[in-house]
């Protein structure tokens, strides 16, 4: 838990109780998949440019880590997922956090998404994880 100093009010962050700083009220969050898909399409607008740029360390270890961690492959799974997720009553931070961790069983979503006990019943989330599941399987 931190807490954020901001002209002399404190509010205190927590991401259990899906409470985040007033800068993230408005901001969308983004899947690794996605941020995946945008660092490829710009790394290949470069390739594809007459002056090639040389990537700056910080863009590949970036897209290297996007690489290792994304769980969706191409747009129609992404679409699907966020379309998916979107049905149910989820906070954006659990929206992302579910799709970017794809926990395999209930217990191990709550135990990862603190926020999501006592929100959602084991099954509701059995579901849920499943359809996830069943949505990355026809990606390969």
């Amino acid at each position: 838990m931190a807490e954020q100093q901001s002209t002399g009010d404190t509010t205190e962050e927590d991401a259990t109780e899906l409470q985040f700083p007033k800068e993230f009220e408005k901001a969308e969050t983004l899947l690794i998949s996605e941020v995946h898909m945008l660092l490829e399409h710009r790394k290949q607008t470069n390739e594809n440019a007459e002056e090639e740029q040389e990537l700056n360390e910080r863009f590949v270890k970036t897209l290297n880590y996007c690489e290792r961690f994304t769980k969706f492959k191409n747009r129609a799974t992404i679409k699907a997922i966020r379309e998916l997720l979107n049905q149910k009553k989820l906070h954006k931070f659990e929206l992302a956090a579910l799709a970017n961790l794809c926990p395999e069983t209930p217990e191990e979503a709550k135990a990862l998404i603190p926020s999501l006990e006592g929100r959602f019943e084991d099954e509701e989330l059995r579901v849920l994880l499943e359809d996830m599941a069943t949505q990355r399987s026809f990606q390969y």
